[in-house]
């Protein structure tokens, strides 16, 4: 199995991610026109509860693990890290079946809890059916997860990334074949049509772990899974201990995130009830916030979700060898590499929400007004996604509690005001909870930092000079974009269309913003003249050279 390097483990699983977040985007479109906005509403309740309770089920014991498998491959202790990843496994299944029999069990009190008193829409019923079809997949998919995290502390991120273009792939032919045989064919209620829907997440899962387990069986001795003569002197509870405390921090991270959500998506449906909005309207703008707007957005925080893959195993291995510089210069690369690839984006995307929604939904004007915004969030949630990722590297567990805290409570307590005010302003209310994200992202992101400065010495001067140098190609992508969107006619109503008006704009602007960055130095600075010629020699199959 290939190892990789920053960079590279970075490209690798940002590159599958991707392929995995369009994928997870393209079918929204068959799929939203099969279900409609009734059917949406549903699946979005649904898959919501379930990315929630996923994220509780693994409790962040796969990052964990990672940390773990990469500090003792880093002190050659193999016998230790074959135990490890057993009892990672046990720990999983304990905590997996406990899931599942609470949501089977609490299905409906949950669901009544979501919808309340809201009427005319999706019922509480329907909600709890969902739900337990949903919770089959938590017998499943931490086992992946718990995998993956063993291969990527040994730096192997090409088979973990495969498995996970193999999990979506099954996971969406599983949803949209069975709601077309649902809908179509066998002609059942909706309920049932979403249900076969939400358990496509179950089949992709248990596709990815045989493949993974196919992989590693004919890698035995160069995983250290197999029988050891040497015995490491660490005990298999000091080993639990310890994944325990690593697992910590994420667990009440991920705790802290899962409520955040749900209560988003709780406030989001109370208030605009209180302010008088239709329940079409109510329900449309809470499923696009928390579900339809983020699944488009997919595609840029896969850029931090790939970067986290690989940075916290190589920031690990450089801290147990206490080497500074090397955590120094890694962490800021990260933030280079957010800066220069997702802010073109979440500009470009902003500006064609009109026809981007159009694309996927078919055109509303809510709807694209929602992702014109939502879309921002995504770069404030990449750089705190990885500063607190460098932080969990370096065991500051406590300034992550705080910052994410901190960050999580403001937008707990500005949802409601900032909709508000909105309201009062005349403005659109939903946006206001958009906002309330923002500036608790921002809020935690800037702690983050203040924290890595003054505690280890980190220094910001590269990023801060790039993000200088940044503003230009940007300002020049942004009056690229708006003067090609003057010029050239778009038809909303057509998807057509809005595909080529969308790529149009795109090819000229990446042109563009690209052309300038390289002049610039600021590609060469990010990525290296031999990561960027190896980008080119497999673009041009070999034909093209940078020097």
């Amino acid at each position: 199995m290939k190892k990789s390097s920053f960079i590279e483990g970075t490209i690798i699983a940002t590159f599958a991610i991707v392929i995995t977040k369009i994928l997870g985007m393209l079918y929204v479109i068959p799929f939203y026109a099969m279900v409609g906005e009734s059917g949406s509403a549903l699946y979005a309740y649904g898959y919501n509860i379930y990315a929630i309770f996923l994220d509780i089920s693994t409790a962040g014991l796969p990052l964990a693990l990672s940390k773990i498998i990469k500090e003792y491959n880093t002190l050659k202790m193999e016998d230790a890290k074959k135990r490890a990843f057993k009892i990672g496994l046990q720990m999983v299944s304990v905590i997996s079946v406990f899931i599942f029999f609470l949501l089977i069990l609490f299905a409906k009190p949950i669901a009544t809890l979501i919808l309340g008193n809201l009427s005319g829409g999706t019922t509480i019923e329907e909600v709890t059916f969902v739900i337990r079809i949903t919770s089959i997949a938590l017998l499943i998919v931490p086992f992946l997860s718990i995998t993956r995290g063993y291969l990527q502390g040994h730096n192997i991120i090409g088979i973990s990334s495969i498995s996970q273009v193999l999990e979506q792939i099954f996971r969406i032919f599983t949803i949209l074949g069975g709601v077309y045989f649902a809908l179509y064919i066998l002609k059942i209620p909706m309920k049932y049509a979403i249900g076969v829907a939400v358990f496509g997440a179950s089949v992709g899962g248990a596709v990815a772990i045989l493949y993974l387990f196919r992989k590693m069986s004919k890698s035995k001795i160069e995983l250290g899974l197999v029988k050891h003569k040497e015995k490491d002197t660490i005990t298999n509870k000091e080993i639990g201990k310890k994944i325990g405390i690593y697992a910590i921090p994420f667990i009440i991270i991920t705790i802290a995130f899962s409520i955040n959500n749900f209560l988003d998506m709780v406030m989001i449906l109370r208030t605009l009830e209180h302010l008088g909005l239709e329940t079409t309207q109510i329900e449309f703008a809470t499923t696009a916030i928390t579900t339809w707007s983020t699944k488009i957005s997919m595609i840029v925080n896969s850029i931090a979700t790939g970067m986290v893959t690989s940075l916290i195993p190589t920031i690990v291995g450089a801290y147990t060898l206490k080497k500074w510089d090397a955590v120094n210069y890694n962490f800021n690369k990260a933030l280079q590499l957010i800066l220069v690839i997702c802010l073109p984006m979440c500009i470009g995307l902003s500006m064609l929400s009109k026809s981007v929604w159009s694309v996927f939904y078919g055109y509303n004007e809510m709807g694209a007004l929602i992702f014109s915004v939502q879309i921002l969030v995504s770069l404030f949630y990449n750089l705190f996604l990885v500063t607190n990722s460098a932080l969990h590297g370096l065991n500051k567990s406590k300034v992550v509690y705080k910052s994410v805290i901190i960050g999580l409570t403001t937008n707990v307590l500005l949802n409601i005001p900032f909709m508000v005010l909105f309201y009062k302003l005349g403005i659109s209310p939903y946006l206001g909870a958009i906002l309330a994200t923002v500036t608790g992202y921002v809020l935690a992101f800037l702690l983050s930092l203040k924290h890595l400065k003054k505690a280890h010495g980190l220094s910001y001067k590269d990023t801060i000079n790039l993000t200088k140098k940044l503003c230009f190609p940007t300002l020049s992508l942004f009056l690229v974009v708006l003067l090609l969107k003057l010029i050239l006619p778009t038809h909303y109503y057509s998807r057509i269309s809005c595909i080529l008006y969308i790529s149009s704009i795109s090819i000229v602007g990446a042109f563009v913003y690209l052309t300038i960055t390289y002049k610039m130095g600021i590609l060469t600075k990010v990525f290296g003249n031999s990561m960027i010629n190896k980008i080119i020699k497999k673009l041009t199959f070999g034909k093209v050279r940078i020097d």
